[in-house]
């Protein structure tokens, strides 16, 4: 029995006869192949000094001090002279490093009595004289070899295989130096030629070329690595310069190269809460296979077990926990598809009347925008009527600068894809967004249905739609809109509608650039706070990027400013053109459906951007002609419903505005009153 062996009486000699135990085990007692052994077994008996050689030849320790004690013992030196010449030796080596040997520095300092700045200048002096002598013997040598070509061509090919230099190597604008490269090189690089002499002093003169020609004394290179950063330091900036103009001549090309040749669109989904704005581009995006199968099949059951089973397409979008309890976006969910010409950037804006204030956001952003109707009876009229978001949307991305809009009239199939309702619902809408300044070739209608998902992506297959409707599905109509012209060649622009801290060093801050471009390493000027900072990193859907232009929606990391300072709303420009800030500014107002007229120190909201900021209406200049825009009244002493009016408004903090002519995107603004937007404007002159 094993269990019952006698331990007490056990001999372990028996188990270790041999001495010799690396690499055995105790318990396998199978025979090993003597090759086998050679290869994986170590046996310290073989190679007893293996270790010891190698120690010795890594670190030279006893020869170092070997010249010292040779040449100290030729001179008698007492104990504190002993000190005070080895004190002597650390502080010569600082200096030189290991470009003088051990033995010139101790004969220096001996001769100097101890005195380490002669002896350092006796060290220096005696090799400009060895320098001058080997500089003289290379011009003998060089004027026999230039009487051919090829020769003059070898040498300094041979010149330049023997020799290393010193690259630069740029970290945070210090010049380091790293890594080896052939001289010959560098030397085109900045323009002079390998042997053309700088102007400087000439002990530093002659240890470059020394360094040249000389490899025997190990003195020459440790002085390049020195020399060489000093003479190329100003030299990369100009070649940094001409890299940038000539890229901004490029970036149009660029964005076209980057895109594959598709054009850039900003896409944002309005209409009235509960029309299914967030149902249908969950389906589209399910459908398009940006959303995959098992994600959707998580969605359903999740939406199942909350008792939400129709919202599963709409949580693609609503990510947020209030958002999915509640079953209403709350914020602007974003993301990306692609169609077969466009690259579109998509926004699904909440339809909530107290989340009015984030549509804008997302509004002002836009490009296009697809509006969301509801088909089935008493819904449609709800959204429409005074009081629904139809109508609210409509004027708000209109104000906004958006022309072209595609109108879903979506639940079609809850009415049975009927073609009396689908027109009556058209002739409606059609001809509000014809007074709200919609023209009828830019607004497409398009029968859907966003939870079954018929004519998003493919025209319908029921009989019942294809009988009277042969026009084209949601995602045809969305690629031939046609894309804005981008201003690439305006000053940069970018409006911050995020601030976040990152993982590493700075903060990121997200926004859509709305003119110019950007690169990384650029500076970067952030108004109101007017302070400026450093753009490290670029991120475009989620893929760093090295630049980034006029519509992309990009997220930032930023150094060299206090994450405090920013707030959404900060414009980012470049510092040689910065955008004004400002209190107080004049503007060209028109006014919506109101039901208390306009007075003198009115108190309104005023939505620019991603700024929301209070304001007051400080003067009413004039009334104009909505048609010519000629003053009709000075110095009115009330505004009401449809007049358009100049007027100056003030805010309480400044913001930072462009004039409408120079920029159309930075122009324009929302003034909104006690829940209700009461009139868009244009921005004509900034006081101060």
């Amino acid at each position: 029995m094993a269990r019952h062996r006698n331990v007490r009486g056990y001999n372990y000699d028996e188990d270790f006869e041999d001495d010799d135990l690396y690499g055995q085990s105790v318990e396998d007692d199978c025979c090993i192949s003597p090759s086998t052994a050679a290869q994986f077994i170590y046996s310290r008996r073989d190679k007893p000094s293996a270790f010891a050689e190698r120690l010795e030849e890594g670190y030279g320790y006893e020869d170092s001090e070997e010249p010292a004690k040779n040449i100290t013992s030729n001179h008698q030196l007492t104990g504190v002279d002993q000190a005070r010449l080895y004190s002597c030796l650390d502080q010569m080596r600082e200096v030189l490093g290991k470009t003088a040997s051990e033995q010139v520095m101790v004969e220096a300092v001996l001769n100097s009595k101890f005195d380490v700045q002669k002896a350092l200048d006796f060290v220096l002096a005696q090799d400009s004289k060895q320098n001058v002598k080997t500089k003289n013997e290379e011009a003998v040598t060089t004027g026999k070899t230039t009487k051919g070509k090829p020769r003059d061509s070898q040498s300094t090919r041979i010149d330049s295989k023997i020799v290393p230099k010193v690259t630069k190597m740029t970290v945070s604008g210090k010049k380091q130096a790293m890594g080896f490269e052939v001289p010959s090189v560098i030397a085109e690089e900045n323009g002079h030629s390998a042997n053309t002499p700088q102007k400087r002093p000439s002990s530093e003169d002659s240890s470059v070329t020394s360094g040249v020609v000389e490899l025997g004394s190990k003195s020459a290179l440790p002085s390049q690595t020195i020399q060489i950063p000093e003479e190329q330091s100003t030299v990369p900036t100009p070649v940094k310069k001409s890299s940038k103009t000539r890229q901004q001549i490029d970036v149009k090309a660029e964005l076209e190269k980057r895109q594959g040749g598709k054009q850039l669109l900003n896409l944002v989904v309005i209409g009235h809460v509960d029309a299914g704005k967030s149902t249908l581009v969950g389906h589209l995006l399910y459908l398009l296979g940006n959303v995959n199968k098992r994600t959707m099949h998580k969605y359903e059951q999740e939406s199942k077990k909350a008792g939400k089973a129709s919202f599963a397409y709409a949580w693609v979008l609503d990510e947020t926990g209030e958002e999915r309890e509640r079953g209403v976006t709350m914020d602007v969910g974003m993301t990306k598809f692609e169609t077969k010409t466009k690259v579109i950037t998509l926004m699904d804006a909440p339809g909530h009347k107290d989340f009015i204030p984030n549509m804008i956001t997302g509004a002002a952003q836009a490009d296009v925008a697809v509006l969301v109707v509801d088909a089935s009876r008493g819904e449609f009229e709800a959204g429409f009527e005074t009081g629904g978001q139809t109508r609210e949307h409509g004027l708000l991305v209109r104000s906004l600068g958006v022309t072209q809009l595609a109108v879903a009239v979506n639940k079609m199939d809850q009415v049975n894809w009927q073609q009396e309702r689908f027109q009556e619902i058209t002739s409606k809408l059609g001809q509000f967004l014809k007074q709200a300044g919609f023209k009828e070739s830019d607004v497409a209608y398009i029968p859907t249905s966003g939870l079954g998902g018929e004519n998003l992506v493919t025209s319908c297959q029921s009989s019942e739609l294809t009988e009277w409707y042969k026009g084209k599905c949601l995602l045809e109509q969305i690629d031939s809109f046609k894309p804005p012209q981008r201003s690439v060649d305006k000053p940069f622009r970018l409006c911050v509608s995020d601030v976040f801290k990152d993982q590493g060093s700075g903060f990121c801050v997200t926004g859509k650039i709305e003119a110019g471009y950007i690169q990384t390493g650029d500076r970067l000027l952030a108004m109101p706070p007017n302070e400026t900072c450093t753009a490290k990193g670029i991120t475009l859907h989620d893929e760093p990027v090295d630049w980034a232009a006029a519509g992309d929606h990009v997220s930032l990391t930023l150094t060299g400013m206090d994450i405090i300072k920013i707030n959404v709303g900060c414009i980012f420009c470049g510092l040689k053109e910065p955008i004004k800030a400002c209190t107080r500014f004049r503007a060209r107002v028109l006014i919506f459906n109101i039901d208390v007229p306009i007075t003198k120190g009115f108190p309104v909201l005023l939505h620019y951007q991603t700024v929301s900021e209070p304001a007051t209406i400080r003067r009413l200049l004039s009334i104009l002609h909505k048609s010519t825009g000629e003053v009709t009244k000075k110095k009115p002493k009330v505004l009401t419903k449809g007049q358009n009016a100049l007027i100056e408004l003030q805010t309480q903090r400044p913001v930072a505005l462009e004039l409408y002519k120079d920029f159309k995107e930075l122009g324009r603004f929302m003034l909104r009153y006690s829940g209700s937007t009461i009139a868009a404007g244009v921005v004509t002159e900034i006081k101060e």
